[in-house]
Formats: structure tokens, C-alpha cells, sequence
């Protein structure tokens, strides 16, 4: 790739790229172009040099049809050939016209239908009264196909190929001319007369041949200027008479050149050109370009020739591209299977990528590789700082909607790219997923590009008689130019590998993720009887300790005076260890009832949920004088009644584990990007950062019931509370310095989460 040239005419690139030069409404004059009614074949259009050829002026020639000019029997051939919808049954034709009398002049009639369905005849005068036969028309290009077939070389193979085009046709230079992905072109053969300039290996920029010719050379594979400097002839009328617009002409091979073009041929010394598309799926990849000094005329039938080689020719180019292409392909491959492999056996794709570095290098041809997973960045290699690399997402996600674009000259587009040229000026980017990139760099490459003239001078506007004109440029010299801020172009083979590990990873993670769906599948039915033996075991377990406690009081009561002291001990025991295990069970069940089903997602007021909390706790706050201050509290979107449960829990344990002094809790909340901090504050006695994570387990206690009564549940609740949010809660304590409890819930709420609780 080259690079893009920025000039101050960007406007004027415009202008010549919304050109509509299919519609230009002129025809070269070596030929006659006739519009016809398909109908009755009359003439409704046609170009007004038909005085020229058959004696007869434009205004004359529109009242006729094609039987008044051609010998009848022909047009009869013809109409039936017309009927059967398929015109290269009758293309090409020779026509004979009466003129002068018993005089003919023989034409080769080509026959199409425009973009618009009109029926278009075009006449060129035959050099010869006969069509060249096959199998002359096949030696013609036998040998060139031959020497082009067993050659292996691509550049030797392409060089053979203007050699033989110039044999064939005479031109006095026949280039080969490829177009790189910016639309500029490079001339990779050349063969020409000895004294003239050579061309070979020059860049030109893509204003040579703007987007509306490019189009143009798309559609039709070969293309005749026999005159350069040649008027063009006007249709007659300007317009079409059925529909007043401007006459499609884009598959027409009379159509006229542009000014412009002829303007850049003349000052090229052009006087004849023939033009062979390369044509790869649709998609222009090169031209065959023929120029002579002279005016020259190129039968038809060595057209067809031409048409014909060109599209071996370029047959053999693809073929021995895609060979010069199969080993590096064979071993992007080899690389690709070996990575997926890699994830398959890993437990998460990342793993499985990072476990071989270089693999990941050489799937690129890479420097560095960056593997990004939501907020987290694996680099490999020489790759930009992992703030750089931030940012630079960023601007993918913003201004990138491929799920996978690659650029050379990542500076050019992206300008603090500049700051990192040296690792990172070519980028491929493939989107796994919205917060998933994998992207791939290549350093900075000073290359000298050799131009054929200033690529900023491409063209120019100039004031001809009050009017503006865009003109081609007159300076053909060489120019070298000094690229910066470029890589390495990445190669289609590579790209389409990027995109191979792309397609694999989003296997990988639907496989994992059907996995996952069956996992929770379980576990929802795991949890489901769990929740069932929670609240069967709750009402079935109270009513014999009921019964035991009962009993054991009413023992106690009828043999008070029987009983010694140790005897009314051991009653009072079973009594406390009864209402122990009834405490148990009730925070079983109130654990149980902690669970993503029963949630309900909605706006919920924290200060609201809060005070609640406080209501609840009013006799121990009053026993205790606790002093409970908070700031302002946002509206979040939570499960109010698990909000104030969580509340409940937490100022319930500031209190418990008070000091001497008397209990001070302050509550407050901070926005982060995507969650809410909120924190609880007590100055109690503290805890040991060794246990920070064990308070949080179920059952998990740091003092004996003797010290402080309770279970050990309350901290577990709150921890279920928060997975049940997608937030998370942990602890900030050293002993005897108090302790802050830190919980976050997400500000949108959780999306899935909703959706259920709302549908159920």
C-alpha cells in the first residue's frame, strides 16, 4: 500500500469522482450508434454523424427503421435472433448498408440492452467482408496462452503478457497496470518501442482513473480509443424521446471519453488507446493498457482476441497468485489449528490463546497482539502502553462498525497513533464481541514510493473563458515520495485468518456457553429442591422442637421441687439449645429466601430502604444510643425489600460489635461509571484483615455465643444479596480501628434479570 496524499484540492477529487460520464451524450466518431424501438426496430436516437456513413442526417435517419437501411433478410435473421432474449446468438454481426445506389458498406453490428432496457445498436465499419473464423481466432492466441501457462514466476509471467498483447495489436507501449487497495495503481510490465520513457514500477494516484471510469472499465472488458484527439459526435436527439433523461451508455463501446481523459492522454502524447479489464468477482484488480503515439484502429475481431487473452490472463494471475499464496496459507493453517486446539483444551478461550505466544504473533506476521476481554488486556510482544491500547478501543467502538478492519497507516486515521508509529503504525482488528477485541500491530516501515509526477498535483481546476475546469496534470516525471506512519500491508490471507480464529472463538463460546445453559439448568434444579428441603425442614423441624421445649419447661414446673439445682441447669440447657436451633432454622430459611426468582428489579429509593432498616432496629439503637447519620442517597434500581435487609444486616452487626464508646455509623454512596459505591462506617471494634473474606461465609463466627449471640448468617445474606444485584460486598478493617463495609450496585440494574423478574 502507498500512501494517501492530502492536498488542498479534496473538493475538486469530488467533483471528478461524482463525474457521470456514462451519461456524457457523445459517441466517438468511427462509428454510428442507433437507440431502437424494439418493437418495430425504428430508430428513435442515434449519433449525428450518420451523413458520414450513410448519406442520410439525423433528423432523416430517426423516421426510419432498420429495414430501410439493411438488406431485409438480414433483419429478419436478426429479429428472430432478438426474440430469443439471448444477443450473443447474433453478436457480433456484419450488416450490409445500401448506400449510394447499388453500392454496400459492410459494418460489424454489436447489439445491447441498457441499464434502462433499451435496445442499442453500434456499427463500425468491417476492415474485412468476413468474420475470423475459429479456429484462426483460437491460433491467434494459442501461443501467448502457451508461453503464459508455463511460466511460474508471476512477475516473468505478467511481463509476458504485455510482450504478447503488444505482438498481437502493435501498440507502441502495453503496460500492465494493478490497482492496490487505495484505488491507486502501480505498473508492474511493461513493453514498448526502445526510445520511449519507461513507466515500469511508477505509482499513479487514483484521480488517474477516478471512481465513475473505474466503474466503466468493471463492466466492459475491453476498451477502444482509436483517436485521442478526435471530436465527439452528439446524439440526436440530446435526449431519449420516451423518457427526456440523458442516454445510459455504460456498456457502450462507441461512448466517447470524457475531456478530462482525452485532456490527460494528449498531454501523456497519447493518440490511440486500448484498454483490457482484469476483472476479479466484480471487483476491478487491474488493466492492460495499450497507448500509441499515432492514431491507430483495432479491428473488432482483434478486440474480441484481446477480450478473450484478458481473461485467461487473468485466470493464470489469480491461479498463480493463489499458488505464491498456498505455503504461507498452508502455515496460517497449521498456526490457526493449533490455537484452537489451544482453546478447545483450555478452560476459557484467553487461556488458550496466551498459552503460546508466538502462535498468536505468527497468525499475523505480527509484532504484538493484544487479547482484550471487557476491562482486562493481555499484550504479547512489542505492543502500545495498555492506556494507549484503551483508548484506542475507544475510537474503534466509536468510529469501526466492521467486525474487522485493518489499516497499514493506523496514524493517519487515528492521530495519537503517532505517539506509538514505532509498534504499532498497521493495525487488524477483529471484534469478538462488543467489549472483546483481539488486535494486531506491525512497527512503522520508511519505504520510497516512485510516482509518475507530484501526486498532489494530480489535477487542477482552471478558469477558462468564466468557467471552471478540471484538467489533468501535464508533468509525468518522476516524483519519489518518503512514507512514514506506514507498515506492512496485511495480506488478504492473513486477514482471512484473523477472522478464521474469530468464527472459532465464537464456537468455542456458544459450546461454553450451551454448557453453561445446561450447568444452570442443573443447578436451577439442584436449588429448586434445596429451596423445597429449606422450607419443608423449617416447618417440619419447629414443630418438634416445639414439643421439646414445651415438655422440658412443663417438667420443669410439675417437679420444681423434686428437682436439685444441676437437674433444673441441665433443663435450663436443653431449653437455650432448643431455641437455638429454632434461631437456625429460621435464618436457614431466610437465607433460602435470598434467591435471583423472587427478585424484583425497579427503582428504589435508598434513603427510603434505609430508614426502614432503622425502624427495625429502633430498640436496640435506643438501648444502645447508637448515633446513625448518612449523606444523600441515590434512587437505584434494586429489590427494595432485600435493600433493607442488607441495611438491617449491616448496622445490625455495626451495633453488636460495638465498643465501649457509644456506636457511631455514617452511610454514604459515590457514582462510579457503571455501579453506585455505598459504604457503612462504624467505629466498633474492628476486624482482622486475615478474616475479611471468612465473615462472609455461611455459619463462618469469630467469637463465641458467649460474647456475641447470633448464627453466623447475617454477613452470608448480605453477600447473596449482592450476587443476586451483580454487585459485590467486601470489608476495610484493622482491629480496634473500626470497620467500613463496601457494597456496589450496577446503575442500570441487571438487563436479563429484569426481563425475567418481569415476565414471570
Amino acid at each position: 500500500m502507498i500512501s494517501n496524499v492530502k492536498t488542498s484540492q479534496d473538493i475538486n477529487l469530488q467533483r471528478l469522482e461524482e463525474l457521470q460520464i456514462h451519461l456524457w451524450g457523445k459517441t466517438q466518431p468511427h462509428g454510428v450508434l442507433f437507440v431502437l424501438d424494439e418493437s418495430n426496430l425504428k430508430i428513435v436516437q442515434t449519433s449525428s454523424n450518420t451523413k458520414q456513413f450513410f448519406g442520410i442526417t439525423p433528423e432523416e435517419i430517426i423516421k426510419l427503421t432498420l429495414d430501410n437501411i439493411f438488406d431485409s433478410f438480414q433483419i429478419e435473421q436478426l429479429k428472430t435472433g432478438l426474440e430469443s432474449n439471448n444477443l450473443d446468438f447474433i453478436n457480433p454481426t456484419k450488416l450490409w448498408a445500401r448506400v449510394d445506389g447499388d453500392n454496400y458498406v459492410i459494418f460489424d453490428g454489436v447489439f445491447h440492452r441498457n441499464i434502462e432496457g433499451f435496445l442499442i445498436l453500434e456499427l463500425e465499419p468491417a476492415i474485412s467482408q468476413e468474420n475470423i473464423p475459429f479456429l484462426s481466432f483460437y491460433h491467434l492466441a494459442k501461443a501467448s496462452i502457451n508461453q503464459l501457462q508455463s511460466n511460474a514466476n508471476l512477475t516473468d509471467f505478467c511481463q509476458i503478457i504485455v510482450k504478447e498483447v503488444r505482438k498481437m495489436t502493435g501498440f507502441d507501449r502495453v503496460m500492465l497496470y494493478k490497482f492496490d487497495e487505495d484505488d491507486h495503481g502501480e505498473v508492474i510490465a511493461e513493453d514498448k518501442l526502445e526510445e520511449l520513457e519507461p513507466y515500469l514500477g511508477l505509482h499513479y494516484p487514483a484521480s488517474d482513473i477516478p471512481l465513475p471510469a473505474r466503474r466503466l472499465f468493471s463492466s466492459n472488458y475491453i476498451r477502444l480509443i482509436p483517436n485521442a484527439k478526435a471530436e465527439g459526435v452528439d446524439l440526436f436527439p440530446k435526449l431519449h424521446p420516451v423518457n427526456d433523461t440523458a442516454l445510459d451508455l455504460t456498456h457502450s463501446i462507441l461512448r466517447s471519453a470524457s475531456p478530462c481523459h482525452l485532456e490527460y492522454l494528449h498531454n501523456m502524447g497519447v493518440g490511440a488507446s486500448l484498454t483490457i479489464s482484469l476483472i476479479d468477482e466484480g471487483k476491478l484488480w487491474g488493466l492492460i493498457a495499450c497507448h500509441h503515439l499515432t492514431p491507430k484502429y483495432v479491428p473488432y475481431e482483434l478486440r474480441k482476441a484481446c477480450e478473450f487473452l484478458g481473461q485467461v490472463v487473468f485466470a493464470e494471475i489469480s491461479a498463480k497468485e493463489e499458488t505464491k499464496d498456498y505455503d504461507y496459507r498452508m502455515k496460517l493453517t497449521a498456526i490457526q489449528g493449533g490455537l484452537i486446539e489451544s482453546m478447545t483444551q483450555a478452560n476459557t478461550f484467553i487461556e488458550g490463546l496466551i498459552k503460546s505466544n508466538q502462535n498468536l504473533l505468527d497468525l499475523t506476521s505480527s509484532q504484538g497482539v493484544v487479547v482484550c476481554v471487557g476491562d482486562e488486556y493481555k499484550l504479547i510482544g512489542k505492543t502500545p502502553k495498555e492506556e494507549d491500547v484503551k483508548y484506542l478501543l475507544q475510537w474503534l467502538k466509536k468510529e469501526i462498525n466492521e467486525d474487522v478492519f485493518s489499516t497499514p497507516s493506523l496514524p493517519n486515521l487515528y492521530a495519537d497513533a503517532r505517539n506509538f508509529k514505532d509498534v504499532a503504525s498497521g493495525l487488524l482488528a477483529v471484534k469478538i464481541s462488543h467489549r472483546n477485541y483481539i488486535l494486531w500491530f506491525r512497527p512503522e516501515v520508511i519505504q520510497t514510493v516512485d510516482w509518475g509526477g507530484d501526486p498532489s498535483k494530480a489535477y487542477e481546476m482552471q478558469n477558462i473563458d468564466g468557467n471552471l475546469k478540471l484538467c489533468p496534470r501535464k508533468s509525468f516525471e518522476l516524483w519519489k515520495e518518503t512514507v512514514r506512519l506506514t507498515s506492512l500491508s496485511w495480506k488478504p490471507v492473513e486477514i482471512k485468518a484473523a477472522l478464521g480464529l474469530k468464527e472459532a472463538i465464537v464456537n468455542i463460546i456458544l459450546r461454553q456457553a450451551d454448557e453453561l445453559a445446561q450447568l444452570a439448568h442443573d443447578l436451577e434444579l439442584s436449588n429448586a429442591e434445596l429451596r423445597k428441603f429449606a422450607y419443608v425442614a423449617s416447618h417440619d423441624l419447629q414443630e418438634p422442637l416445639n414439643q421439646v421445649s414445651n415438655y422440658v419447661q412443663l417438667l420443669e414446673m410439675r417437679y420444681d421441687e423434686a428437682l436439685d439445682e444441676d437437674a433444673k441447669e441441665f433443663i435450663n440447657f436443653a431449653v437455650e439449645g432448643v431455641s437455638l436451633m429454632q434461631t437456625l432454622i429460621d435464618d436457614v430459611l431466610a437465607y433460602s429466601k435470598v434467591d435471583m426468582r423472587d427478585i424484583e428489579f425497579q427503582l428504589t429509593e435508598s434513603e427510603t430502604a434505609l430508614e426502614k432498616a432503622i425502624a427495625n432496629l429502633r430498640g436496640r439503637i435506643a438501648d444502645t444510643n447508637a448515633i446513625i447519620t448518612h449523606d444523600p442517597l441515590p434512587t437505584v434500581m434494586a429489590d427494595g425489600t432485600q435493600l433493607i435487609q442488607l441495611f438491617l444486616n449491616l448496622i445490625s452487626n455495626a451495633i453488636k460489635f460495638r465498643k465501649e464508646a457509644t456506636p457511631e455509623i455514617h452511610i454514604q454512596a459515590q457514582r462510579l461509571e457503571e455501579e453506585w459505591l455505598f459504604s457503612v462506617k462504624d467505629n466498633g471494634m474492628g476486624i482482622d484483615p486475615r478474616f475479611s473474606d471468612r465473615i462472609f461465609v455461611i455459619f463462618q463466627r469469630l467469637h463465641t455465643r458467649d460474647e456475641y449471640p447470633g448464627t453466623g448468617m447475617g454477613l452470608a445474606i448480605c453477600k447473596k444479596i449482592m450476587e443476586c444485584h451483580r454487585g459485590k460486598i467486601w470489608v476495610e478493617s484493622e482491629v480496634g480501628q473500626g470497620a467500613t463495609f463496601y457494597f456496589t450496585i450496577p446503575v442500570g440494574g441487571q438487563q436479563r434479570d429484569r426481563k425475567r423478574g418481569s415476565t414471570r
